[in-house]
Parts: structure tokens; sequence; C-alpha cells
């Protein structure tokens, strides 16, 4: 076992050195945040929203659509240099490869949620110290089953020719109940709601992580074998 997480762990210190190098995907996410958030501050008027329901919203919108610039390079620069063929026929599992890829594209966007949560709270002078708690687990589990079923999808659109534009095209459909749970459930926590209350999308938040990851597993091998 340990062994096989070490395996995990050495395609995700690679992809994570890659990206530390590079910093190509993070530049453009960090960007998008950016700028996608003043622009909503400039467009929205205050006086009739309440700014904590369009932070709840904004966070999910904007960590999604700057997380599918970065995943839909996960496996670009391997397959510019022909690196995905000399992986594929290392002694690795396929699922140990589908995981390392996992743990490198989640720490890559924790720092983009951490950049979103930061440019929000800022801008819209929301508070987010009530419940922290309860606000990052649904926050973390929501990231995880997105980066589980992102990095899956990913591996698919890598073999086509329209691959960056045929992502969002084929996960947003899947991603809308995370979407609608975690979106509700972090409004719920910024209006000051106890962490009880948010119990149940909090189960079905991490029943669909589960279920991301599990199908990642089992199917990743088949993406890649194609």
């Amino acid at each position: 076992m340990s062994h096989y997480l070490r395996q995990v762990w050495a395609i995700a210190a690679k992809d994570l050195r890659v990206e530390l190098r590079t910093r190509e995907r993070f530049a453009s996410m960090g960007a998008f945040v950016v700028l996608t958030a003043v622009l909503f501050d400039f467009g929205i008027d205050r006086t009739q929203f309440d700014p904590r329901e369009i932070a709840a919203v904004l966070i999910w919108l904007i960590v999604i659509l700057a997380g599918l610039l970065g995943l839909g390079r996960t496996f670009e620069l391997e397959k510019e240099d022909g690196g995905l063929e000399g992986l594929l026929v290392a002694p690795v599992p396929r699922d140990a490869i589908y995981l390392g890829k996992v743990v490198a594209n989640a720490v890559l966007l924790s720092v983009t949620l951490a950049l979103t949560v930061a440019t929000i709270a800022l801008l819209f002078r929301v508070d987010f110290t009530q419940s922290p708690g309860a606000l990052a687990l649904v926050l973390g589990l929501g990231l995880l089953g997105f980066t589980a079923l992102g990095t899956l999808f990913g591996g698919i659109t890598a073999g086509t020719r329209m691959g960056s534009t045929l992502l969002p095209v084929l996960i947003f459909p899947l991603l809308a109940p995370l979407v609608i749970f975690g979106a509700d459930a972090t409004a719920t926590l910024l209006a000051g709601f106890p962490s009880s209350e948010v119990n149940g999308n909090l189960r079905m938040i991490s029943a669909y992580a589960l279920v991301s990851l599990t199908a990642g597993v089992g199917l990743f091998r088949y993406v890649v074998e194609d």
C-alpha cells in the first residue's frame, strides 16, 4: 500500500513541479478569478441583492470556470512531447496515474479557491468566518468532486481534436447537482445559519465526490487505452 501511495505522490509531485516551473495554468486561472470578481463587483447593484447570496454563487461559478481552464490542460503538455505514452508504459497502475493527477489538480484548485474566497471577501465585504469548519468542508468536498470528474473528462477530451472546447460541453450538465447543493449550502452558512442546516446538502456533496472519484478510478484505464 505504501508503494502504491508513493507512486500516486510521484505522479502528483511531477505535475506540481511542472506547474511551479511554468506557472502556465495558475497564471491563467488566477487572472480569470480576479478579473471575473472585479467585473461582477462593478456590474451588480448591491442595494437590490444580498452580497452574501451573490458571493455564494460567485465562488462556485468562478472556481468551476477557472478550474476548467486548468483541468483542460492536465494531459496537454504530456501529450505534446510524448510524455503520456512514456507514462503509460511505466510500471505504474493506471488508477495510480489518475489519482496522482487528481491530487495535483486538487492542490492547484485549492490555491485558486483560496484566491477566489479572498478576492470576493475583499470586494463584496462578506464575512467568511461564520461556521468556518462547515464552510471549509462544503467547499473542500465540492472541490474534490469537481476535480475527480474534471480529471477523468480531461483524459477523455485530451485524445480529441477539440479537447479544450469539448470539455465544458461534456462536463457542465454533470456538474449541475454539485453546484446546486454546494451553492445552497454556502449561502446558508454565509447567512449565519447553524452548520446543522446544511447536513442534507453536505451528504449529497459527499456522495457526489465519492461517486466521481470511484468512477474515475474504475474508468480511467479504459480512457487512456482507447
